[in-house]
């Protein structure tokens, strides 16, 4: 973006480092991520809109998208990288060469809406992701779990009349960006959470809200739109989340695929701004992931 940004490389740098620290990297198998094609992001966004992108592409310096987001150079082909990280991770899953899999990825993209950038996103990642498992694989019924402290308005604006996806969503309210429609029973699940909200409400929320729509639901497939912005020590929010619960909602989502999709799930990476808590939040989502 520009110096000081948030939402910058180091992000999957500090990432990088804490699986290797960790000595979780060993037990992993890596694909780089193929660029997602015209066809699978023309499922969720319009095409006059991808046109747009590639016009603003800069051949060198920024280009502002929005107040808090711009592309470089190399943003869109990042982009395209991101959402085809999702689509690939969705194959390997459905095929079951692996269980489940984690999208490293930046920029984000739950705000992504068919037609705006915004929020730091381009491309709806996880719902480029979601529409290809419908269109390729054939599924019938989607879950996407989105935990970003921030409302993924991108996923519910692309799914909200599609009821072979259910969306479930907390985040916290009011807080950008200003969305966050009423829940449509088995098919949108909201659920905002107040500045302040501790772990035991947090955990509270997701077992009165998500876990018995997702047990009537009935998954083929989980994604997770992961985002680690809510815990104490990142200045972008206000919620007060700390590194057991987020171990404990891994845990908590990991049972729903056992118990629904034959253990198929995919995360993909949104937000989380504080050096220290990302990386250890994002260390043990990927343990309770790959099991160890």
């Amino acid at each position: 973006m520009q110096p000081g940004h948030p939402e910058c490389p180091r992000r999957l740098s500090l990432i990088e480092d804490q699986l290797q620290a960790d000595g979780i990297a060993e037990f992993l198998s890596h694909y780089d991520a193929p660029m997602a094609t015209r066809a699978q992001l023309e499922r969720v966004h319009d095409p006059a809109y991808l046109d747009r992108l590639a016009a603003q592409s800069p051949r060198e310096g920024l280009v502002q998208v929005d107040p808090d987001t711009a592309m470089c150079p190399h943003t869109l082909q990042a982009a395209f990288h991101a959402s085809g990280a999702v689509v690939q991770a969705v194959d390997l899953v459905m095929s079951g060469t692996v269980e489940n899999a984690f999208c490293c990825v930046r920029p984000p993209g739950h705000h992504a809406g068919p037609a705006a950038a915004m929020g730091f996103c381009f491309l709806n990642n996880i719902s480029v992701g979601a529409a290809h498992a419908l269109a390729r694989h054939g599924l019938t019924r989607v879950a996407v779990l989105d935990f970003d402290a921030h409302h993924g308005n991108g996923i519910e604006d692309i799914f909200i009349h599609e009821p072979r996806v259910l969306v479930c969503s907390t985040y916290q309210h009011p807080l950008y960006p200003f969305s966050g429609a009423p829940t449509v029973p088995g098919h949108i699940i909201n659920v905002p959470l107040a500045a302040g909200t501790r772990g035991r409400d947090y955990r509270d929320a997701i077992a009165q809200h998500w876990l018995p729509a997702l047990d009537r639901f009935r998954p083929q497939l989980v994604l997770v739109s992961a985002g680690f912005d809510g815990h104490a020590e990142d200045t972008a929010t206000d919620l007060l989340l700390n590194d057991r619960d987020f171990e404990w909602l891994s845990q908590q989502i990991m049972e729903v695929a056992a118990r629904h999709a034959r253990k198929r799930l995919v995360s993909c990476l949104e937000g989380g701004y504080a050096a220290g808590a990302l990386e250890r939040c994002v260390a043990s989502h990927v343990k309770a992931l790959a099991g160890i």
